[in-house]
């Protein structure tokens, strides 16, 4: 039973964090929508970063231009996915880096889902200048470090063990 409970808390925190994370990413383009849409780039660091109004309608870089369907069942796929992992993975202090990766892997899908749903195109409002970076948002900065940081982990942190324990839990 006290298992139970802990493994809820676990689930607990888990759906508080995406909540936080799609709620501060809708802020954010929120604000760009707000104060950037029809304006001139604000200028932070001069030719260097800058933020930018932008509506994407696809993928990064561009990627998938007005390709809804597709965007909603991929959302669909990563959630369940994402979801199928976290009843695997154990719920201890080792396995926590994986956890935190799937809630800011949800946080970002949703971010954008919300935005296709409500807007039918992303906002996109950060910009790299100097490297002329493609716009983005904080949605997708939670996707690109999650991306990264569970290619290291899976590298250099986590042994083949360590996910057989995960792929054959039953929980």
């Amino acid at each position: 039973m006290e298992k139970q409970r802990g493994r809820g808390l676990h689930y607990l925190f888990a759906v508080i964090g995406v909540v936080l994370g799609t709620a501060l990413d809708q802020v954010a383009k929120y604000f760009a929508l707000t104060t950037l849409k029809g304006q001139e780039p604000y200028i932070i660091i001069p030719g260097v970063f800058q933020l930018e109004y932008l509506e994407n309608r696809g993928a990064a870089f561009g990627l998938f231009q007005n390709q809804r369907a597709f965007f909603y069942i991929s959302v669909v796929v990563i959630c369940a996915a994402v979801l199928w992992f976290y009843v695997r993975v154990p719920m201890n202090r080792h396995y926590l880096p994986l956890r935190i990766c799937a809630v800011f892997i949800v946080s970002g899908a949703l971010g954008n889902f919300i935005d296709r749903v409500r807007l039918n195109y992303v906002v996109d409002f950060f910009y790299f200048k100097l490297i002329d970076f493609p716009i983005f948002n904080v949605a997708d900065i939670y996707v690109t470090l999650t991306t990264v940081c569970l290619f290291l982990l899976l590298c250099f942190y986590y042994k083949e063990e360590d996910l057989e324990r995960i792929l054959h839990s039953g929980k």
